[in-house]
């Protein structure tokens, strides 16, 4: 009798252990494909994404091969009467570790000039080089360095520059 016990019992021991294993199978092959589907609908098709985003760089390319330009096209363009200013890079003037870049640019009532541009920027090189650290710091700082810039640029430019816009400025 004993004997029949065990036998009963390591057959119901396999038998729960056979469906838990079917169980969880089932279980995974319906949860993975409950996934595929709701997946495959919600997920934006990604090869119809590649080939429109090649499509636009291939068109932005010939539009820059037909205007002459080469990399990104720049936002400020001499007909709009922006002028962009080569970056400066510059070393202050206390402590002289510490380098400042700054790209600035530049716009213009009616036609930019060249030249009021290239002695501005030289203008405003020459200035950064005078600035120290504790006269950048802090927002009240960058204010006052940007009003100086502005104060030398309409005294540069005679008044034929009407705003002086910063893109970026960086101190290291």
């Amino acid at each position: 009798m004993a004997e029949s016990e065990g036998e009963s019992g390591g057959k119901k021991a396999k038998s729960a252990l056979l469906m838990t294993v079917a169980g969880v199978a089932l279980l995974t092959l319906v949860g993975g494909g409950g996934g595929w589907l709701v997946g495959a609908m919600i997920a934006p098709d990604i090869r119809g994404a590649e080939a429109a985003q090649k499509a636009a760089e291939e068109k932005q390319a010939e539009a820059g091969k037909s205007a002459g330009e080469q990399g990104l096209p720049r936002i400020s363009t001499e007909a709009n009467g922006i002028v962009q200013l080569e970056p400066i890079t510059s070393n202050l003037a206390y402590p002289a570790e510490n380098w400042v870049r700054l790209e600035v640019a530049l716009m213009f009532k009616g036609p930019p000039d060249a030249k009021i541009a290239e002695d501005i920027h030289q203008d405003i090189m020459a200035y950064i080089r005078t600035v120290s650290l504790q006269q950048i710091e802090g927002p009240r700082g960058f204010q006052y360095l940007k009003d100086d810039i502005q104060e030398r640029v309409d005294l540069r430019s005679e008044g034929r520059v009407s705003k002086v816009m910063f893109r970026t400025f960086v101190v290291e």
